[in-house]
């Protein structure tokens, strides 16, 4: 197993879309790369963000970074849809260089490299959201109003996991 966090804006619609990729074992949502160890603090500079627990012999990083572009407008710098300010810029963190390195090659031969938004940064810190926060949109889908990923393409892997049972 492996760990790698993919912030895209709100929380709550990455963890509702990447928890169903194939090969994702686990998330949990949070704030990385803030200075404070506590969700009781003023902003500290975090991004939201989710921590993925994933199986690599199932699921790659550079697969997970597709995955991530399904779901933000990668030129969009601190604001994806509704959501504006700093801690809803996009992001890759890991602890694991070789991460750090695929992400940056992935995105460095892409044809619009020179445009995209997303920061490639070492984790520093990674805070988990309160527990009304962990899979918010599965507990209350009423409230995917205020994601920007639209129903459809939140759950595609969800659709296509059940097509297969």
């Amino acid at each position: 197993m492996e760990e790698i966090v993919l912030a895209g804006g709100c929380l709550w619609g990455v963890q509702e879309f990447i928890k169903y990729v194939p090969g994702v074992i686990k998330t949990e949502a949070g704030r990385a790369n803030g200075t404070a160890n506590t969700t009781q603090s003023p902003y500290d500079g975090y991004a939201e963000c989710v921590r993925i627990e994933f199986d690599s012999q199932m699921v790659t990083v550079e697969q997970l970074i597709d995955h991530l572009f399904e779901i933000i407008d990668p030129y969009s710098v601190n604001q994806q849809g509704e959501d504006v300010g700093l801690k809803y810029r996009t992001g890759i963190y890991s602890t694991n260089d070789q991460h750090l390195q695929s992400a940056q090659n992935y995105i460095g031969l892409r044809d619009d490299a020179d445009k995209i938004a997303i920061e490639v940064l070492p984790l520093t810190n990674f805070v988990p959201s309160d527990d009304e926060h962990q899979h918010h949109l599965t507990h209350h889908p009423e409230d995917h109003y205020l994601c920007h990923i639209p129903w459809k393409l939140l759950h595609r892997y969800i659709m296509q996991q059940s097509e297969h049972e």
